[in-house]
């Protein structure tokens, strides 16, 4: 039963990513929702559930707010670590080299380095897998604990599929790429799912990484993703997109029962 909500998920993802390719000439309103829906998803889903798994104090601060705090920083130093890298070996000016293409070329990055996009997209793609054995685990407990779980990760795919398709693009990796990204977080809820029968991983171990993971994506929405929504069109329909996009969330929080 698993492995057929999880196909559900692998369909819901593929969905969020067809939207987001879709509307490429409403590029700011893509952004801004994406940031919503990041946000969202790190303050309403992703550190309430780290906080009640790794709880745990170490010198007064849980667990995982610590490493909540590690992963904003890790995300930061690695950008900085490769845009400096870049600029040394003479790719300073890069992404201003880039277009859009309707082919799936490059588009302007103002300098964002692309293996920062593919990380970043790739760390999406842990998270659907860690959905997955989620998902398995629940069905093993009980088939009400799992509808509910099922709900919250098939609704939640969306998000998940728009988002990793919009960072990737963000980098100015091509479509190929963005589209290689998108498959690898939708296929990633089924092996989850599978792996599900073979092991569970410790209540608190998840708690660390949902800390961590949480940090690292409040990163990108804050500081990459919400100040390219407003670079060229700071327009209110960009805030309100924004605001959608939490709401979004908040809606399949309650509505999965938090």
């Amino acid at each position: 039963m698993a492995v057929v909500v999880a196909l559900g998920a692998f369909l819901m993802t593929l969905f969020g990513g067809w939207v987001a390719g879709r509307v490429t000439d409403r590029r700011h309103l893509v952004l801004g929702l994406a940031g919503g829906l990041m946000l969202g998803v790190v303050g309403l889903d992703l550190l309430p559930e780290a906080l009640e798994a790794a709880g745990k104090k170490v010198f007064g601060v849980p667990e995982a707010l610590l490493l909540f705090v590690g992963g904003f920083l890790f995300a930061h130093v690695v950008e900085r670590l490769l845009a400096v890298n870049r600029a040394a070996h003479g790719g300073g000016d890069w992404g201003a080299a880039q277009s859009a293409s309707t082919g799936g070329g490059g588009r302007e990055t103002g300098g964002r380095v692309p293996q920062v996009g593919l990380t970043a997209a790739a760390a999406m793609v842990l998270h659907s897998l860690m959905d997955g054995i989620a998902l398995g685990a629940a069905f093993q407990v009980s088939g009400g604990m799992g509808a509910t779980v099922a709900l919250a990760v098939i609704t939640h795919d969306f998000a998940d599929g728009f988002n990793t398709y919009t960072i990737t693009s963000l980098y100015g990796n091509d479509r190929r790429k963005a589209l290689a990204m998108l498959v690898a977080d939708a296929v990633a809820p089924l092996a989850g799912a599978g792996l599900a029968t073979l092991f569970t991983l410790p209540e608190e171990l998840l708690g660390c990484y949902l800390g961590f993971f949480g940090g690292a994506l409040l990163y990108l929405a804050a500081a990459e993703i919400l100040p390219e929504a407003h670079h060229e069109h700071p327009a209110r329909s960009t805030v309100l997109c924004t605001v959608a996009g939490v709401a979004f969330i908040w809606l399949v929080v309650g509505v999965s029962g938090g």
